[in-house]
């Protein structure tokens, strides 16, 4: 026999009780939606933050949301060309990739990263399918500049696999490895990837997992994290010259997906624990999200699932 006062707290906790009734139009609001999340950084890195982020991942599959995780694996890689001494080369910021280095990079992204992650998630049950790009011609590209090597740039999408897998109530782990147009493989860079993805699969939102908290007018100043802003402001910032080298890739990748008719984009610190929570089931968020109209930053008005459609009318 056990007593209450030793079980449970002495107050009712309400502020985790106001947290769970905030989730709820949240909850309803993409339960049946397809959301594709760019995973990288530091969360990667660290095995208990990767740990939690899929058991995060999970709880959004078992609520009803559809997720798809892409990825990339640039401090693996870097380890592995070291172990073998071959060298580590950027060029604007894309790896200088001959074939050798390409081996080393399907290895690393499909073989150890992807597999990882698939092994994370399915300690909580049968729930992921690891997918290379390449496999089923999902991602097709050519060479970007022959200076890079075997350094792709996407030219298809091919969602049939992916749909499959959706369908099939899978989480798929896509490794950014494609395929060529005239066979061989290409090193993609992830974010780019992720962007295609979620423009070809019509997905609802796409989120970037990365190590800073969000997009900021000024770096130096962390009181100037943004929280909103639109699709036009988010070109200004790029063609202004405003956006931090880093934060390139992906504000291009929130560009093209926004214009392809993906609703929001979000970039948000995947060291913060829970964060894809946080940010995708409570009011205020955690980072930067961009909207594909001024309307989008009003309301939401993608088609809601069909079990979440029934509950519109009570909302």
């Amino acid at each position: 026999m056990k007593y209450a006062r030793d079980t449970r707290p002495s107050r009712l906790p309400e502020r985790t009780a106001q947290t769970l009734f905030e989730a709820l139009p949240w909850i309803k609001n993409i339960t049946g939606k397809t959301v594709v999340i760019k995973y990288g950084g530091s969360a990667m890195e660290d095995e208990a933050l990767r740990s939690d982020v899929m058991s995060d991942i999970v709880l959004l599959k078992i609520i009803g949301m559809n997720p798809i995780i892409v990825h990339g694996g640039g401090k693996a890689i870097n380890a592995e060309l070291e172990h073998f001494g071959l060298p580590v080369e950027f060029r604007n910021g894309q790896r200088v990739t001959t074939k050798e280095i390409m081996n080393v990079v399907r290895e690393v992204l499909v073989g150890q990263v992807n597999q990882d992650l698939v092994h994370a998630i399915n300690s909580h049950g049968n729930l992921a399918v690891g997918v290379s790009g390449s496999d089923a011609g999902t991602i097709i590209a050519h060479q970007m500049n022959p200076e890079l090597g075997y350094v792709g740039e996407v030219t298809k999408i091919n969602t049939d696999y992916l749909d499959d897998l959706i369908r099939s109530e899978y989480i798929p782990v896509v490794a950014t490895v494609a395929m060529g147009e005239e066979g061989g493989y290409y090193n993609i860079n992830a974010d780019m990837a992720a962007g295609q993805i979620a423009a070809a699969l019509h997905a609802h939102k796409i989120i970037f997992l990365t190590d800073v908290d969000g997009l900021y007018e000024d770096f130096s100043d962390k009181d100037t994290l943004i929280s909103n802003l639109t699709l036009d402001e988010v070109k200004e910032a790029l063609s202004s010259g405003k956006a931090a080298t880093g934060m390139i890739p992906k504000l291009s990748s929130c560009v093209a997906a926004l214009e392809a008719g993906v609703f929001r984009a979000h970039i948000i610190n995947g060291k913060i624990p829970h964060s894809l929570l946080l940010e995708l089931l409570t009011d205020c968020g955690v980072g930067t999200t961009m909207h594909s109209t001024e309307e989008a930053c009003e309301f939401d008005a993608h088609p809601l699932g069909a079990f979440a459609s029934r509950l519109v009318g009570n909302h």
